[in-house]
């Protein structure tokens, strides 16, 4: 038995998503044009006897934090060491930053053991929005939604940092830009009020991130972006801590369906937590 580690090339960023598709975290069609360019080398494999069985992300974002995700071993391997080979080579490769993850449930206490402490849950409300609760959403007083790509680039990015730990353009530039899917901003004289995208998975279509002045304008974005999947059911992974977008969720006649706990090595970053909604994704962070 020859087991290595090797950094992934683009057809294995393409297996990766099938994994992830099937241990259900329902991931975008098209999420590896924005996650390999991101940082082509934070995807990582083990091979046994030169085929893929384990995989984790560890990409590093500005020059103090980086973020780990899509761990995954095969079925066939587990509980064979070989998840955890993969598991040090992503830790080293994040050395002395701090890291965050979402960790679902059964993983939590061996992230403890690493080093991980809990900052909150995400949980994520899925389904078919209420037409009630979609009708009954209307768009504030001089607030106007237009498509994001409309944006100044340079105002999206100051703006996607306020509820970020770390400057992220490429990853932004690309996951605005594929053609698959939908971003919004919402504007008031020519400020940034809020910002939201969505983009076609496997199943449910997964809107993130969602930022927001106010409960108004998340209310607004989801809507908006509801109503380019009308009657199809959308996926949504809120911190609980944000009660207001809980309340929106379930207005909106959304149920939970997963969760996951967003967990930092070190303390937690700063950032906009009211106007966070939303994360971008449980993968990249």
């Amino acid at each position: 038995m020859t087991f290595e580690i090797v950094t992934a090339n683009a057809d294995y960023i393409e297996q990766l998503g099938t994994w992830a598709d099937e241990e259900g975290w329902n991931p975008g069609k098209s999420d590896r044009h924005s996650f390999f360019p991101t940082d082509p080398g934070g995807f990582i494999f083990g091979r046994l006897n030169g085929e893929a069985v384990t995989s984790v992300s560890a990409v590093r974002y500005g020059t103090d934090f980086g973020f780990i995700g899509f761990y995954i071993a095969r079925p066939a391997v587990r509980g064979q060491g070989y998840g955890i080979q993969v598991w040090r080579a992503a830790m080293a490769r994040l050395a002395g930053r701090n890291v965050g993850l979402d960790g679902v449930i059964d993983q939590q206490e061996n992230y403890r053991k690493s080093g991980f402490r809990k900052a909150w849950n995400n949980v994520r409300y899925e389904g078919v929005p209420a037409a009630a609760g979609i009708a009954a959403t209307g768009i504030p007083d001089g607030i106007a939604l237009i498509d994001a790509r409309r944006i100044s680039f340079d105002q999206l990015a100051a703006y996607d940092r306020r509820f970020f730990p770390a400057e992220r353009d490429a990853f932004l530039a690309s996951w605005i830009g594929l053609p698959d899917r939908t971003s919004l901003a919402a504007v008031h004289d020519g400020e940034l009020r809020g910002f939201a995208a969505i983009r076609p998975c496997s199943g449910a279509s997964r809107i993130g991130p969602l930022y927001a002045s106010s409960p108004e304008v998340a209310a607004a974005l989801l809507s908006g972006l509801a109503a380019t999947v009308p009657g199809a059911p959308v996926a949504i992974d809120i911190p609980d801590i944000n009660a207001p977008s809980v309340r929106l969720a379930e207005e909106l006649g959304l149920t939970p369906s997963f969760e996951a706990a967003r967990m930092y090595t070190g303390p937690v970053p700063e950032m906009d937590l009211a106007g966070l909604y939303a994360v971008t994704s449980l993968e990249l962070g």
